[in-house]
């Protein structure tokens, strides 16, 4: 019988980047909706972005000393060990002193050390896998996890199919509804109206390949000036790029980062896009044509299967990383030129969105603890 009362302690790990650490605290924003009594402590990877955006979100949070192998030859690899045996005995310290109910994982450094101190212990574990390729990570912890919860078809070849919960990716609340916000949009970036508009976003960090694809077609937008270029290039990149020919014409607008994700999307009719997990749920829920272009840079090339997956559905366009600066504009004129195909890969992606993809996954949390 559920007790709703109950001190719950909830331990959640992940982080890294955006796609780890934006997922955990939805999560933990979800739970504390249902059980508003519920304490929480973040665990995560010193140095990293979730030591600073955990606790702006209002959650504790504790670091380990831990960091990824280097696939190159790198003299940090030698320390690799010994940070990872601190790591885990840091871990196995912290579950003992919080004494959570439930640990969630949501990936990242500091997830792995987390989540098999918490197994050793017996607390029941959940991960909350963003991508439809898994890490080798999750592969070894999926065996003793209580539930897994995913966000594509088909990842019974990676995990024990009973322990299966297809629940979507969680996402930021502010791109839920974009109704009426075009005009908004528009108006906030200082865009022209009468311009169909292409947005080209590389993530917080930007893209170099999207940033040179963008700086080698300034004649592109010179010869379609019914066409507007809204271009995220990241704050790294953003002096690099600012002198651009591209950057300078009155059609293309260059930002180092975008304030407003959910104008963007409003005032965009195709999208140009890296193809992160947490980026591909929240393009599914926006709904507009998509051409994703994948880095070839991360682990297992997660994104190159993540945009696959959408596009055999029909949901996308992909352009290979090193044809971006050849293909990427041409296939968002011919999406802006073809309204039928437009509109199908709008109503394609739209089909494949998770609105309550949060809530779902702190529903399965809280089985767990009222299972216990």
């Amino acid at each position: 019988m559920t007790n709703n009362n109950k001190q719950l302690r909830i331990l959640i790990t992940g982080g890294g980047t955006g796609g780890h650490v934006f997922p955990a605290i939805a999560i933990a924003d979800a739970i504390k909706k249902l059980r508003p009594n519920a304490e929480f402590l973040f665990v995560g990877a010193n140095g990293k972005m979730e030591m600073e955006r955990v606790p702006k979100a209002g959650y504790a949070i504790e670091g380990l000393n831990i960091a990824g192998f280097q696939r190159n030859l790198s003299v940090r690899n030698l320390a690799f060990p010994f940070k990872l045996l601190t790591s885990l005995w840091k871990a196995r310290k912290i579950v003992r002193r919080f004494q959570p109910d439930v640990v969630v994982g949501t990936g990242g450094y500091a997830s792995g050390p987390v989540m098999q101190a918490a197994q050793r212990a017996g607390i029941p574990t959940l991960i909350q896998e963003q991508n439809s390729y898994a890490g080798v990570t999750n592969k070894i912890l999926g065996k003793r996890a209580s539930t897994i919860c995913v966000a594509y078809d088909h990842m019974e070849q990676f995990f024990p199919a009973d322990k299966i919960v297809f629940t979507g990716n969680p996402v930021r609340s502010d791109i839920l509804n974009l109704n009426g916000k075009r005009e908004e949009g528009v108006k906030h970036y200082g865009l022209n109206p009468r311009r169909k508009t292409i947005a080209v976003i590389g993530g917080s960090m930007g893209a170099r390949t999207l940033n040179e694809a963008m700086r080698d077609n300034a004649r592109f937008f010179e010869k379609y000036e019914g066409v507007q270029a809204l271009w995220q290039c990241g704050k790294f990149y953003e002096y690099e790029f600012a002198e651009s020919d591209t950057a300078k014409l009155e059609n293309v607008h260059l930002k180092p980062f975008i304030d407003r994700m959910d104008l963007l999307f409003a005032a965009a009719d195709v999208v140009i896009s890296r193809a992160g997990a947490l980026t591909i749920s929240e393009l599914c829920l926006v709904g507009k044509p998509v051409i994703l272009v994948p880095s070839p840079n991360v682990a297992e090339d997660h994104q190159t299967k993540n945009a696959l997956a959408l596009v055999e559905k029909g949901a996308a366009r992909i352009v290979r990383d090193a044809e971006a600066g050849e293909k990427m504009l041409q296939e968002a004129l011919l999406i802006l030129e073809n309204e039928a195909l437009a509109f199908s890969l709008s109503e394609s992606i739209r089909q494949l969105g998770r609105p309550n993809a949060a809530e779902a996954i702190a529903r399965e949390v809280l089985k767990l603890v009222d299972k216990g």
